[in-house]
């Protein structure tokens, strides 16, 4: 259940940096002065560098006091309080809040004293700063943890200091060191002028906590921005105002790839508010996955966002389709049910044992699955504010990928000229990975010089989104004697990128794909058909929709043999219970991942089973469903309780979620996430992005509706608060949902889903 893993392309260029970007490489101990990236370190350099915050604690008619800085994500005043420091883009995850418990709880800091605030875009620092893929906690975990281990030994040790004790006698807690043999207390805010002069300890010194001893991790935490959010104080970049802004909105070919000939520039020109209005000739694409191209299109610029918007809408562009895509959805569809009849694709990227014969000489169970595309929708529109000075650039936007170097190529500046401020972002699911947004208001400002926010309206993001790629799986298995598995066949048909000649973003099939070492017969293969149209990360990416179509056919499978689908599965991880994880294929430049373990799925799966009441009586006309699927290192299985009148209108009443992500940060955020998970896959249940000549048909939420707020379930939140290292929480709990639904469908209706949207096959979400 390794979906997710084969974006190695997007990960390398995630962390290995970009074109124009160098890694940072440097010494343990260089780490402590000059960074505090990946290692954890303690950055004493950076205290010359923020006057702003001494200036924001000074007191009235006498100079600031000065701040303890012992790292890069702490800071110390003197009247004792704490400003921790979230080095990646909050976009609704949670991540702001959790990376601030992390810190405050090695730094056995009081939580009452604690303000969270966003960092600098600075590599140089913190190295790659981004959120996606549920790697935020996992990638800053230990770093995180240092800071605060490293912060509160320096505390220490200027307390040891100044009472002429060992600093083995002394303790902390609620951001006071104590030493109990005295009876001598000292409040952090009065040692951090004295350990802010003090060096910093080394990172192999630190003495982390024990989970036993945590006092704030695995306890409930209300958001970090949540009294900025419901007040509508400033956070996003749509709330940036700077004097002088212009507003402005690029037009862009409907077919991807068309370019503007001409436009109806006269009447454009003349129409109130409007400043001025030109063809973009667009930049060329680069080579990185994750670096994009300003497409060519029409620019209009003007007063307000009113005012080029209503121009808009007079827009008589004239476009040139000879180099647009001609992708078209139906032909895919025709393709792929040709292409199903073969016993496998065209590349064999898995083979164990001789599955042929195994499925030869048993019983068999067949199925064909379809997925479509689906559009991010974002809830936020893309938009960017830019401000290009000739000789630098300097940028408000809410991306999850913060990078100056692509922004910096499109302007033809160094990275280090350009200033990439960070703000909250409204949604990403994965789209704001990619700065084509951001590179078009760059792009714009150079073309005016001087600052513009660039705005796109829900068409914009509907048209030209970086899509979920769609699929199809065909698979055949085979039952022994006893009803067990004994033989597994599947074919993913998928697309490859017509660009770059690679397998599109979270399309085909893993090699380590469940269950590929749980069968002795076993093969996995793809045929891919080549696809224009931007494709992209989308929550979960790959494993959103492998969950799908494997623990669907599954649950087929499990119907076949006449076995309890909950024990068909326990049985199934069973055979390798007690013998540690599988294998997982390794992603460039990130911490070591673990694979699947079977005994935490089963754990998992009991534990979803015990609290979902599997096997018990329920209410007339009501069925369970069950999933499970490990994806981000998270293993989770979800039981979903549905039922289903005359009109197939269906209602998830419940849905039990069972996770094992290792220790919980935050509980609160940790179940929203959940929560956001389930309603979020509810709702895909009935969308679609469907493309002819390579245009989108659906361009507005009219023709894709998301799910409104009375088709959530009751949805309960377990937690198996294991001691494995933690995994982030977007992303594992939206895998399971789907299928635990529609094998929840087929216990209640005896018909099997195997079209997503199920609007195909008549069904509707109530």
């Amino acid at each position: 259940m390794n979906a997710d893993m084969n974006l190695d392309t997007l990960v390398r260029d995630l962390v290995a940096g970009f074109e124009g970007e160098k890694a940072v490489a440097v010494s343990r101990r260089g780490f402590l002065k000059v960074g505090a990236g990946a290692a954890g370190g303690l950055v004493l350099a950076l205290s010359a560098g923020l006057p702003s915050d001494a200036q924001a604690q000074a007191g009235p008619g006498g100079p600031p006091p000065i701040p303890f800085v012992p790292g890069a994500y702490v800071r110390i005043a003197t009247d004792g309080k704490i400003t921790l420091i979230s080095k990646n883009p909050e976009i609704g995850q949670g991540i702001k809040t959790a990376f601030g418990v992390i810190l405050a709880e090695e730094l056995d800091a009081k939580w009452s004293d604690v303000t969270i605030v966003q960092a600098d875009v600075n590599p140089a620092v913190y190295g790659t700063q981004f959120a996606g893929g549920s790697m935020s906690i996992p990638m800053a975990w230990d770093s995180l943890r240092n800071a605060g281990a490293g912060a509160r030994a320096m505390l220490v040790a200027a307390a040891a200091k100044q009472w002429g004790v060992p600093e083995s006698e002394l303790t902390t807690s609620d951001s006071t060191v104590i030493h109990a043999a005295s009876g001598k207390k000292a409040s952090y805010g009065s040692l951090a002028t004295a350990a802010a002069a003090l060096p910093p300890p080394d990172v192999k010194s630190l003495k982390l906590k024990a989970r036993k001893d945590y006092k704030l991790i695995g306890k409930r935490f209300t958001g970090a921005d949540n009294d900025k959010l419901v007040q509508g104080k400033p956070l996003f970049a749509l709330d940036v105002q700077i004097p002088g802004m212009k507003y402005a909105i690029l037009e862009k070919c409907p077919s991807i790839g068309g370019k503007a000939k001409s436009f109806n520039v006269d009447e454009i020109k003349k129409l109130p508010g409007v400043l001025d209005a030109f063809i973009v000739e667009g930049t060329t694409p680069s080579k990185n996955v994750m670096q994009t191209a300003v497409l060519p299109g029409v620019a209009i610029i003007g007063k307000n966002t009113w005012a080029v918007f209503s121009a808009r809408q007079k827009l008589k562009v004239e476009w040139d389709h000879s180099t647009a895509s001609k992708d078209s959805w139906t032909d895919y569809v025709k393709q792929a049910k040709a292409l199903s009849t073969k016993v496998q694709g065209d590349a064999v990227v898995k083979a164990t044992g001789d599955v042929d014969k195994a499925l030869a000489g048993g019983k068999t169970v067949e199925a064909f699955y379809q997925f479509a595309f689906v559009s991010h929708a974002q809830l936020e529109p893309q938009n960017t504010v830019a401000w290009y000075k000739g000789d630098s650039i300097e940028l408000w936007a809410p991306t999850q990928l913060p990078n100056q170097a692509i922004v910096g190529g499109v302007v033809g500046l160094a990275a280090d000229k350009v200033k990439l401020n960070q703000m909250r972002v409204g949604g990403g699911f994965g789209r704001r990975l990619l700065n084509d947004f951001v590179c078009e208001a760059a792009y714009l400002s150079k073309a005016i010089n001087g600052p513009v926010k660039l705005v796109w309206t829900r068409e914009d993001d509907m048209r030209h989104d970086s899509y979920r790629v769609g699929g199809f799986m065909a698979y055949k298995a085979g039952l022994d004697a006893q009803g067990k598995l004994a033989a597994f066949n599947a074919h993913m048909i998928g697309f490859k990128d017509t660009a770059s000649g690679g397998t599109s973003t979270a399309s085909g099939i893993s090699a380590n794909e469940f269950p590929v070492t749980y069968v002795n017969d076993y093969r996995a293969s793809q045929s891919l058909m080549p696809l224009s149209m931007p494709v992209g990360p989308w929550r979960a990416p790959g494993s959103n929709t492998m969950a799908w179509v494997q623990q669907s056919f599954l649950g087929e499978v499990a119907a076949a043999a006449k076995k309890d689908h909950v024990e068909f599965l326990l049985e199934l991880f069973g055979r390798k219970a007690g013998k540690g994880q599988d294998g997982a294929d390794q992603m460039p430049g990130m911490p070591r991942q673990a694979g699947l373990n079977p005994d935490r799925a089963i754990g998992v799966i009991k534990m979803a089973a015990e609290k979902a009441g599997w096997g018990k009586p329920l209410p007339k006309g009501h069925a369970l469903g069950l999933a499970f699927y490990f994806s981000h290192q998270g293993h989770v299985a979800e039981i979903a309780e549905v039922s289903v009148d005359k009109d197939k209108k269906v209602t998830v009443h419940k849905m039990t979620v069972a996770a094992d992500v290792g220790p919980v940060v935050n509980l609160s955020g940790a179940e929203n996430q959940c929560q956001g998970c389930v309603v979020d896959a509810i709702g895909t249940m009935g969308l679609e992005i469907t493309m002819e000549n390579g245009a989108a048909q659906q361009t507005n939420f009219d023709k894709y509706p998301l799910p409104r707020m009375p088709v959530s379930p009751e949805v309960n939140v377990h937690f198996v608060q294991s001691d494995f290292s933690p995994t982030g929480l977007g992303e594992p709990a939206f895998p399971p949902a789907v299928p635990a639904i529609c094998n929840a469908i087929y216990a209640a209706t005896g018909h099997r889903i195997r079209t997503l949207p199920i609007t195909k096959e008549g069904f509707k979400i109530a």
